[in-house]
């Protein structure tokens, strides 16, 4: 989904900057709190953003100005809440597009709002919902996982549109969507299962951790107690 470089005309990069920037800043302040309140989470956050960053960097060319890949977004979204997760594709998408000439400094904005912002709320938001009702986590993670990535290639698909609505809003949106689903969905299931694999580890291998980041449900938090 990383819109590559000088390829969204000035006006809307400057949108997408101006609406990113308040939630990278709330990001920050909360990253500074989570670390100062859970010290051990340092490491989980790093593992956190180097996840989105080699999934984000595994791109198969598309068309369009843009490219499809996973995202790695709903695993920090869902151990830190979506600001943080927009904090980490900051640095992700920036060293990428300076790196891997993946994505753009100019889009830079436009980016981190798909993959930083919107797809990790709603994996976030799925993840909370599903957690709710007392479903298994590793089900709520493959979802969360799953509609983070996929969310963030239809928000994508709306950035491309507002830009180019040729020859209207609406079908410029059909043919971006039709372009993003076909190669999209199948992975957003793969990184949907691999996530589950990251998740499954860590609540073999640090219950205690996610207790204390309260993203357990309240049964497996009983389970993971009565079993330590």
């Amino acid at each position: 989904m990383h819109i590559m470089e000088g390829f969204l005309p000035w006006y809307w990069c400057v949108f997408w900057f101006v609406v990113s920037i308040p939630v990278i800043a709330y990001g920050i302040y909360k990253i500074k709190k989570v670390t100062d309140e859970t010290p051990e989470s340092k490491s989980l956050l790093a593992v956190s953003g180097a996840f989105m960053f080699v999934l984000s960097s595994l791109k198969i060319p598309s068309v369009t100005g843009s490219c499809s890949h996973p995202t790695g977004n709903g695993l920090g979204a869902t151990l830190f809440g979506p600001a943080v997760a927009s904090v980490l594709a900051l640095i992700v998408l920036l060293f990428q597009a300076i790196l891997l000439a993946h994505g753009g400094l100019t889009t830079l904005g436009a980016n981190v709002f798909s993959m930083g912002i919107v797809g990790p709320f709603v994996a976030w938001l799925i993840y909370k919902l599903l957690n709710k009702t007392g479903i298994n986590s590793a089900i709520s993670i493959f979802f969360a996982a799953f509609l983070g990535d996929l969310l963030t290639y239809v928000t994508t698909a709306i950035q491309l549109s507002l830009a180019f609505p040729q020859p209207s809003f609406t079908s410029a949106l059909s043919v971006f969507m039709g372009i993003f689903a076909v190669t999209q969905i199948p992975l957003a299931i793969a990184e949907g299962l691999l996530t589950v694999v990251i998740w499954n580890g860590l609540t073999s291998y640090k219950p205690y951790l996610l207790e204390k980041l309260k993203v357990l449900n309240p049964k497996e938090n009983s389970s993971s107690k009565t079993e330590s």
